[in-house]
């Protein structure tokens, strides 16, 4: 059980990180989501929250190795992916890049719930 709990918060931790490159230009950011980030207020924003993603990933790959975290990274974690899942859909029309971020989300949000579940079996059962 505690493989299900270690394991899916590395990999929300690891797909946190995958952001992170958006912080070295505006070109990387580009090929992240497809958009073009050449206006220098809205680049500013994109590599900022870049960082923020690699700091929530870093966080989130600490806490999977630290139990006492553990519950905090499973809250962290779905914050996070819950919110832009419900972005994207209440948005709607994403584009192709885009909307690959919300497939991978949809899926790692899967992977979150299954690690949470063995989190709770593990502690509350009884």
């Amino acid at each position: 059980m505690r493989f299900l709990i270690t394991g899916s918060l590395l990999i929300v931790g690891i797909v946190h990180l995958l952001p992170l490159v958006g912080v070295l230009s505006s070109d990387r950011l580009t090929t992240l989501y497809g958009l073009p980030f050449s206006e220098p207020n809205l680049a500013i924003l994109m590599r900022h929250r870049a960082v923020l993603f690699g700091s929530l990933g870093s966080f989130l790959i600490f806490a999977a190795f630290r139990p006492a975290l553990q519950p905090l990274g499973f809250l962290a974690g779905f914050a996070s992916l819950v919110s832009f899942l419900w972005l994207a859909w209440s948005v709607g029309g994403a584009n192709e890049s885009v909307g690959r971020v919300v497939a991978a989300d949809a899926v790692v949000l899967f992977c979150l719930v299954v690690g949470f579940a063995a989190y709770g079996y593990l502690h509350f059962k009884g």
